[in-house]
């Protein structure tokens, strides 16, 4: 694993083919610190290739409460805050288009840049006691981790514009009928859950795995044209490794379980 030994506000253990990272300032709700956007960057970045998923979750009561607003007090300087929330694009970055899943756990605060972290997940599981705001629009400021692309694609501008310019703060049922998490559980069941999901996840074949995180958002933005051209690129290159053609011959064998429906 990596090194995070310089980044106290992280913590990074393994579970199998599973890496779970916490955030680890729960005194200050998980906000997050440049070290930490820095350390989750280098986390994601340098998992060794046994670690196929990865589980993102908050110590204490808080998923993250997003930036340590301490980090910026001072004299404004233009330059300065441009480059900071390049870093954290970066770091963002490296989250939704690295090399495997990474599924969120969501509970307390998912405040601005916590959201913003969110957002940049693939999988987000949010607990009876997540509530979601950008308050970035009370507070003078404005979204400076991705936010302002990420999160309206998950539940639409209008509602982004709602909650920034009124400070409307969504509850987990409200974020999960708009689109910010795909579950929604009781509190204390979020991490069990995600554990399942990684599990699944990281069974997934390799290039459909790259598939997944890299061309499919890409084909969702793209022109159709060029994204039925994409498609068919990556369906072929799937279809065509090894591993894709082991499991087509163990279902024709009756070796791999069918879709079922849902309990």
């Amino acid at each position: 694993m990596p090194d995070l030994s310089s980044c106290p506000g992280l913590n990074v253990q393994t579970d199998g083919a599973i890496a779970v990272i916490r955030l680890a300032r729960p005194a200050k709700r998980n906000a997050l610190s440049e070290d930490m956007v820095a350390g989750l960057s280098r986390a994601v970045s340098g998992l060794p290739a046994a670690i196929r998923a990865v589980v993102l979750h908050g110590e204490g009561d808080h998923f993250c409460a997003g930036l340590d607003l301490g980090e910026v007090d001072g004299e404004p300087d233009l330059a300065a805050a441009i480059h900071h929330s390049l870093g954290w694009h970066r770091a963002f970055q490296d989250i939704q288009f690295g090399r495997v899943p990474v599924i969120s756990v969501l509970h307390g605060a998912v405040v601005g840049g916590g959201f913003e972290l969110a957002a940049a997940t693939h999988i987000r599981i949010a607990e009876q006691s997540a509530f979601f705001a950008l308050p970035e629009g009370q507070r003078g400021i404005f979204l400076g981790g991705g936010g302002s692309v990420r999160i309206p694609r998950l539940i639409g501008t209008p509602l982004v514009q709602d909650m920034m310019l009124t400070g409307r703060t969504l509850s987990a049922d409200e974020a999960k009928a708009a689109g910010a998490c795909q579950y929604r559980v009781a509190d204390g069941a979020g991490l069990a859950l995600a554990m399942d999901l990684a599990r699944k996840a990281a069974g997934i074949a390799d290039m459909t795995r790259f598939a997944v995180i890299h061309a499919l958002p890409r084909i969702a933005e793209a022109d159709p044209h060029i994204g039925y051209l994409t498609e068919a690129l990556m369906a072929s290159a799937a279809q065509t490794m090894p591993e894709a053609k082991a499991r087509v011959r163990d279902f024709l064998a009756k070796r791999a379980a069918k879709v079922s429906r849902p309990a």
